[in-house]
């Protein structure tokens, strides 16, 4: 039985393939809109995202987190794995530095400065969920283009094993793969998120493969008598990438949060002398009575850049769907 996430894409993948009505084209009486007459879906869809807030909003968040991302080397003033404060941390009261010169939001519970710790921590978060989102469109191609253009008995195998993975948890299914590995660290966090994102690409873009198999370009090109192979790579395949790279920007979302419910849970690198913002969350578990802070900063930040790409995801999908056109 086809899951609701499975049902959520294959929704998405129609919407993708769909052509513009002609009720988007301009009349030959010219009483039709002209918006985007002699345009590309792709002008007609930039020309939407600059003047659609949600998009802006969202391009702006992230550009600040990548820049800060780019500039913590420069900008952080301490090494974030300096316990340059220990002498100010009294365990017994749950007592931690507070904001001081130089340290302008105090420390750790091992005197680290958190200011540091917090700029640094966005280059780990970012990594992990780009690489992660990155493998996982990878295998996610591989699928989706093998179950896209054999069909039969290799689709039949491919989509029941990719209903499986959708069938179960996103979280869940993280955790579990993550759980397998004897060592935590970074890279098995990468690798846990990278297969939960498998699916999705692989269903996303099989569905979008479908539906321009049986266009007219492709169906030109198979009365000519060109190869499939040919077909595939230069008709479909081609055609059939931008709904799956617009929804590399969602995934990329749900990998931040994803990656950081790992770390949280202690399913990442075990030193934290490098920090993450999930790791440095799950650290703060016992301060959060008397220092809150300490969990909110990561918790806002998390939420802050996981917001950027949701609004940037979604406003790029509508502005690419055909029948928006007008």
């Amino acid at each position: 039985m086809t899951s609701s996430r499975a049902a959520k894409i294959d929704r998405l993948a129609a919407t993708a393939a769909h052509k513009p009505t002609a009720e988007g084209e301009p009349q030959a009486g010219g009483n039709g809109p002209k918006s985007d007459a002699g345009v590309s879906l792709a002008a007609s869809a930039w020309r939407r995202l600059r003047r659609n807030p949600m998009f802006l909003s969202g391009a702006v968040i992230i550009g600040l987190f990548l820049l800060l991302a780019l500039l913590a080397p420069f900008i952080a003033p301490h090494d974030p794995g300096l316990r340059l404060l220990q002498d100010q941390v009294v365990q017994a009261r749950n007592q931690l530095p507070p904001p001081q010169p130089g340290h302008p939001m105090g420390g750790d519970q091992y005197g680290r400065d958190f200011f540091s710790r917090m700029l640094l921590g966005s280059q780990q978060t970012l990594m992990v969920a780009v690489l992660a989102t990155v493998i996982g469109l990878g295998g996610g191609l591989v699928l989706g283009t093998l179950a896209g253009a054999f069909g039969g008995w290799v689709d039949t195998v491919v989509m029941r094993i990719v209903d499986v993975l959708l069938s179960i948890p996103s979280l869940l299914l993280a955790v579990s793969i993550g759980a397998m590995f004897a060592q935590q660290s970074q890279f098995t966090v990468i690798i846990a998120v990278a297969i939960v994102q498998i699916p999705i690409f692989a269903r996303l873009l099989r569905g979008t493969m479908l539906g321009v198999r049986e266009s007219d370009h492709v169906l030109a090109a198979r009365a000519l008598g060109v190869k499939r192979r040919a077909i595939v790579f230069r008709h479909i395949l081609p055609n059939s990438l931008g709904p799956v790279i617009v929804q590399s920007t969602l995934v990329l979302a749900i990998a931040i949060l994803d990656a950081a419910a790992l770390s949280f849970l202690g399913l990442g690198a075990a030193d934290d002398s490098t920090p993450e913002w999930g790791q440095m969350l799950g650290n703060a578990q016992d301060f959060f009575d008397s220092q809150p802070h300490l969990a909110f900063w990561p918790a806002a930040c998390i939420i802050a850049v996981a917001l950027g790409f949701t609004l940037v995801g979604e406003s790029m999908r509508e502005a690419l769907d055909p029948r928006q056109r007008r």
